[in-house]
C-alpha cells in the first residue's frame, strides 16, 4: 500500500516533466505532493504521540484525496490511541470500502471492536485475518480471547480453555466418554493411518484446531481403538462427529474441507 502511494507521486512527477505546460497535470502534481506532505506530517506527529494533531494532518490529506485508504487507516490508529473506538471503526470501514483486502485496517477494526466489547464483530474480523495471516501468533491469540469473550457474553460456561491447543488423541472408551462430555463443543476425527483421504484431511484438522481454539478437537484411530469405533458405529473413515455439551449434534462422512469448516463454525456459536 505504501509503495502504491509512492508510485503515484513518482508517476505524477514524471507526467509533469513530460508535459510541463499541462494545467491538469500541474494541479494533480500539486495535490499529490500536498497529500504526501500531510501524510508525512501526520506520521511524524503520531510518532511523537501527538495523536489529535496527527488526526488533523491526515484529515487535511483526505480533503485533497478522499479515496486514500492509507490516510483513513492512519487516522483510525490515532482515534484508537485516543480511545475513540467508534471513530476508529468508521475510518477503518472507509479504508476497507476502498481496499477490501487492507489487512492493517482489518486489524485496527478488530481491535476497536474488542475495546467496545462487540465480540461477534471482532471474531468475524479475526477469523478473516487468521486465514490471511496463518502464522501470526498475535492474531491467533486475539481470535482465541475474542471467541472466549463472545461465549461468556452469551452466558455460555467456559472451562479450562487455554491458547495454543492441539488435536488430542483418544485411545480408550473411558477417555473418549470423558472428552466428549466436556462443556462446549468437541469435534472428533475418526481416522485410519492407512487411509489416503485421512492423510489428506488430517493437516486441515490441525489448521482448524488453531483457527477455532475454543473448540475441543479429538482424533481416534479406528485400527488402534476398535472399541471406540464400534461403540460409535464408525464404518467409514474419515468420519467426523460433533458434540455439544456431551450430546452428538452432527455426523459427517468423508467431508470436503469447506463442508467440515462450515459445520465447525456453525456449532462454534
Amino acid at each position: 500500500m505504501y509503495c502504491r502511494f509512492e508510485n503515484a507521486v513518482t508517476a505524477a512527477e514524471k507526467a509533469g516533466q513530460i508535459d510541463a505546460r499541462n494545467v491538469e497535470v500541474a494541479v494533480l502534481l500539486s495535490n499529490v505532493r500536498l497529500v504526501a506532505r500531510a501524510r508525512a506530517r501526520g506520521n511524524d506527529l503520531f510518532k511523537s504521540e501527538r495523536f489529535t494533531e496527527a488526526c488533523s494532518a491526515y484529515g487535511e490529506g483526505l480533503r485533497l484525496d478522499p479515496s486514500n485508504p492509507v490516510l483513513y487507516c492512519n487516522r483510525a490508529a490515532c482515534w484508537f490511541k485516543l480511545g475513540m473506538w467508534e471513530r476508529s471503526i468508521e475510518d477503518c470501514n472507509h479504508a476497507l470500502s476502498i481496499q477490501p483486502s487492507y489487512t492493517k485496517a482489518l486489524l485496527r477494526r478488530a481491535a476497536s471492536n474488542s475495546k467496545l466489547e462487540r465480540w461477534e464483530d471482532a471474531v468475524q474480523d479475526y477469523e478473516v485475518l487468521r486465514k490471511e495471516l496463518p502464522f501470526d501468533n498475535e492474531v491467533a491469540e486475539s481470535l482465541f480471547h475474542a471467541q472466549i469473550a463472545l461465549k461468556k457474553s452469551r452466558g455460555e460456561e467456559v472451562y479450562n480453555l487455554k491458547f495454543g491447543g492441539e488435536v488430542e488423541e483418544v485411545s480408550d472408551l473411558e477417555n473418549f466418554r470423558a472428552a466428549v462430555s466436556l462443556p462446549g463443543v468437541s469435534v472428533v476425527h475418526f481416522k485410519a493411518n492407512s487411509n489416503s483421504q485421512c492423510k489428506q484431511i488430517s493437516p486441515f484438522v490441525d489448521t482448524l484446531c488453531g483457527r477455532y481454539p475454543s473448540i475441543n478437537f479429538l482424533k481416534v484411530d479406528v485400527d488402534e481403538s476398535p472399541a471406540v469405533a464400534n461403540m460409535e458405529n464408525v464404518r467409514i473413515v474419515p468420519t467426523f462427529k460433533i458434540y455439544k455439551h456431551g450430546n452428538r449434534v452432527k455426523e459427517i462422512v468423508c467431508p470436503s474441507r469447506e463442508m467440515l469448516e462450515h459445520s465447525v463454525k456453525h456449532y462454534n456459536f
